[in-house]
């Protein structure tokens, strides 16, 4: 699937969050068995500082990988590094089950829901039906799901604005293209990363309409070798940016910009964005020229802890934006983007966050 339009740039992003809800009110609602002990009384900020321990040994959380699975280098393993950060802090159990494909996603939920686990997240969009169906079928059980809503009052819905963190770092393409040509290569075609398409297209149009972007759907997120291919197209098209909102399957196209880097000249080199974590850290700087956070880990960690204090937000939808530091950039951009640069990111992160600036979220 192709498209074309325009970019920008990009800059840093911290990681306090501040899960701001809205939707069901939140009913205090452990969804465990918490003595008074296991319900401190530190708010989820206090008891995640440096230092502090709430005592978690008593409660079991668990999650379910979409198909990119566990070390997809995205959203899975940041959410299964936010439940390791728990465990670390609190002394709680964690695991994780893989899914393999689709027809596993109900079967892991309702393993960890009898297994008496406290919580049980779902990672990912195409968990919706799944985390519905699990929570109303065990209605005593708690669940929670990054980037979809689930209706129903034992379920914890996490979603993001990643349009917004997507415009910045379009901002950051648009800015930084010496071609005019950049590209865009997107998992599965849902709305969640339509959010990421739709956003850089609008960050890169507002600094530079001169920029064509091209939109290339590979229908998976657990594929290297469709992201490789995807990416060798937009590369062979002039691109000389790519961003890519396509879990594990984005890893291909970094694998295709450090080829084509091998043997090229400085006035050559390609650039990827990454995507969810600060990929820079997995795939080195000399590829990345920045990266889209989205702060999974928080989210998954705060809900936890807030499941440990009896404050579990069931039945609340929480969306997560540049307000609430749930989406940016990392400062590692510095290393490849120029700081004045960097001040345009801010400019319009400050825009969007005041409401000058609407960022598109659907055609």
């Amino acid at each position: 699937m192709n498209k074309s339009t325009k970019l920008l740039t990009g800059i840093m992003l911290a990681a306090s969050l501040t899960l701001t809800a809205c939707g069901a009110k939140n009913n205090n609602d452990g969804g465990g068995a918490a003595s008074p002990s296991q319900s401190p009384s530190a708010s989820p900020s206090e008891s995640a500082a440096p230092g502090q321990t709430v005592d978690g040994k008593d409660f079991k959380f668990a999650m379910v990988t979409d198909v990119g699975g566990i070390n997809d280098k995205s959203f899975n393993q940041s959410a299964w590094e936010g439940l390791n950060k728990l465990k670390a802090d609190t002394g709680a159990e964690v695991k994780n089950l893989e899914s393999k494909e689709a027809s596993n996603y109900l079967t892991n939920l309702n393993k960890f829901v009898r297994d008496g686990y406290n919580l049980t997240w779902g990672i990912g969009f195409l968990l919706e039906d799944a985390v519905k169906e699990s929570a109303d079928k065990n209605p005593d059980a708690r669940l929670a799901i990054i980037d979809g809503e689930v209706q129903a009052p034992n379920v914890a819905s996490i979603k993001f604005a990643e349009n917004e963190g997507a415009f910045l770092v379009g901002v950051v393409a648009g800015s930084m293209t010496k071609s005019n040509k950049i590209g865009f290569v997107g998992g599965i075609d849902i709305p969640v990363i339509k959010r990421f398409e739709l956003g850089f297209l609008a960050g890169v149009a507002a600094v530079n309409p001169d920029a064509k972007v091209e939109i290339n759907y590979t229908g998976a997120f657990d594929k290297a070798d469709l992201g490789k291919a995807a990416a060798a197209s937009l590369y062979n098209a002039g691109a000389d940016i790519v961003f890519h909102a396509a879990g594990a399957t984005g890893n291909g196209v970094f694998n295709e910009a450090k080829e084509r880097n091998k043997n090229a000249s400085a006035d050559k080199k390609v650039w990827v964005i990454g995507v969810d974590k600060d990929q820079s850290l997995e795939f080195g700087d000399d590829v990345t020229l920045t990266s889209m956070l989205k702060r999974v880990d928080e989210a998954v960690y705060r809900v936890s802890m807030e499941m440990i204090e009896g404050k579990f937000p069931a039945g609340q939808v929480t969306t997560l934006g540049l307000k609430d530091d749930g989406v940016g950039l990392p400062d590692t951009s510095k290393a490849n983007v120029p700081q004045d640069i960097l001040d345009k990111v801010e400019e319009y992160k400050q825009k969007i966050i005041s409401g000058e600036i609407t960022v598109p979220t659907a055609e």
